[in-house]
This record gives C-alpha cells, structure tokens and sequence, in this order.
C-alpha cells in the first residue's frame, strides 16, 4: 500500500481538491425532511456518499455527527467510511484527539489500525498537549500508511489566544501555530510528491499570519463556502503552496440534499473552479 501523500496526491490529481464534510447537523436532517434519529442518520449520511464519493478526492465525517447517537450511530459512521473507500475517495475522519501516552496509542489504534472498522486514510487531531504527545499517532499513521492532519491556524475566533501565542526560545521563539507547521516539516521530509503529516489552517484567515506553508505536506481548510471563505481566499492565504489545499465544506454541498444531483454538480464544479485558481501555471 502506498503513503497517504502518494495516494492523495494521487486522487487530487485525477478528482481535484475539494473535500466535502459528512456532517449530519440535526437542523440538516430536518431540512432533508428526515427524522433526527438513527433511521434519519443512516438515510442522510449514506445518501450523501452515494452521491459525493464516487466524484470527489476526499470525504470528511465529523465524528461526534454520529456519536451523539451512540453505537448505532458509530455503526453508521462505519458504514460512511467503508463505502465511501469503496467508492473511491479517501476518508479523512474528523475526529480532533489529543492524548498522552497508551490513551493516544488506543485512539490512534481505533482510528488508523486496518484491523478497526473505523480505520480510515487519514485523521484530524490536537497537538495542545504538546506535539510530542502525538507521537503514537505519527508510529501509527507511519506503520500503516495513514495521514494526519495538526490543528494549526483554524478558522474559529477563539483559536489565536493559544495558537498565536508565543514559544520560549526553548522552543524555537516563535508562534504556536508555526511550530506546528516546523514540527511537520521535520516529519515530511523529502517524501515526493507529497509528505502524509498535514495542517489545518482555516479558509476565512483575514491573512497568513506568517505562516510558512511550505512544509511539504498538504492543508485542510476549513471554512469554504458556506462559512465564507473562496477560492480566491485559498490563494491568498496559502500563495504557491494552493495546490496542496484541501477547502472543505459540508453545509454548501449538503443544504442541495436530497437532490443527488445538485449535490454532484456542487462538487464537480467546485473542483473545476479550484482547478482553475490553484492548479499548475494559474
């Protein structure tokens, strides 16, 4: 089995970079017309890959969308992530652990270990206890040719009171955020064409704040579409390393629902208009 980075490089390449989230909002539910229970789940969420999946690189569940309704909801969410592999995308769970020690071992386990059924290509998690702390995660992606992707400069309010502050010379005397992304520039290395230890780095940051973006690995950006950021946002933030950005949105697809259709079509032609932004001499 090839690197994570092989195969997302890969699946970019051949469906484009838009990542779509499967996110079963209760408010989405209703809107769909469904029950806001484990029927209601299972109709939306596997309604949504049968339409997404086969047209798009990489499907995004949030995790705590199909916890909320216990093991039957978890069973759902297996469901999701095996059929949406078998359709083609890639499966980056969202699911923002952050541990120490055997608990990160378990969870990195849950997650990445083929021998799980929530085993996926790729996860999002915390390094707020430290990067060092995601050491089992990073064994485990590495042993099993998963990703990962570190919460970095996200697109929420509350973010830049921890991930503007500042390291002690300790540690490099620089931003949170940007030891993050030198952390994962140390674990890419040369990988080619891309490196599997990603950031996330929100879509709507008013600026780059600084950021160095040329780790060699790729950026999950949330906040496209519906939450405001844009293509052209994807540029301005993340400059020549665009390419490598993963804009992610769930309600903007998801609100066409259940229209199979119209969900399609939002995601073909979002990837042509990123395509158009973001690819090789644009």
């Amino acid at each position: 089995m090839s690197t994570f980075g092989i195969r997302l490089a890969a699946a970019t390449a051949e469906r484009g970079p838009f990542c779509v989230g499967i996110d079963p909002h209760a408010s989405l539910l209703e809107a769909w017309g469904l029950s806001d229970d484990v029927a209601g789940l299972e109709s939306f969420a596997l309604g949504v890959v049968e339409a997404v999946a086969p047209h798009c690189s990489v499907v995004k569940p949030q995790s705590a969308f199909y916890e909320r309704f216990g093991s039957r909801g978890v069973a759902v969410l297996e469901r999701v992530i095996s059929e949406s592999r078998a359709a083609g995308a890639l499966v980056l769970l969202d699911i923002k652990r952050g541990d120490i020690g055997s608990t990160s071992q378990a969870y990195a386990d849950a997650y990445l270990d083929p021998a799980s059924p929530l085993a996926s290509d790729a996860v999002t998690v915390s390094p707020y206890l430290g990067f060092g702390s995601l050491l089992p995660f990073v064994e485990t992606a590495t042993r099993f040719d998963a990703g990962l992707f570190v919460l970095a400069a996200t697109s929420n309010k509350e973010g830049p009171e921890f991930q503007q502050a500042v390291t002690t010379d300790e540690f490099g005397g620089r931003g949170v955020a940007a030891t993050v992304l030198e952390h994962l520039r140390a674990l890419n290395g040369e990988a080619v064409p891309l490196g599997s230890f990603g950031a996330v780095v929100g879509a709507t940051l008013e600026d780059d704040r600084g950021l160095d973006f040329a780790f060699n690995g790729p950026v999950l950006a949330p906040g496209f579409g519906e939450q405001g950021g844009t293509v052209q946002d994807v540029r301005r933030i993340f400059g020549t390393a665009a390419s490598r950005v993963l804009p992610s949105s769930s309600r903007g697809v998801l609100r066409l629902g259940p229209d199979p259709v119209a969900m399609r079509d939002a995601v073909l032609r979002t990837n042509d208009e990123l395509r158009a932004l973001t690819g090789p001499g644009s």
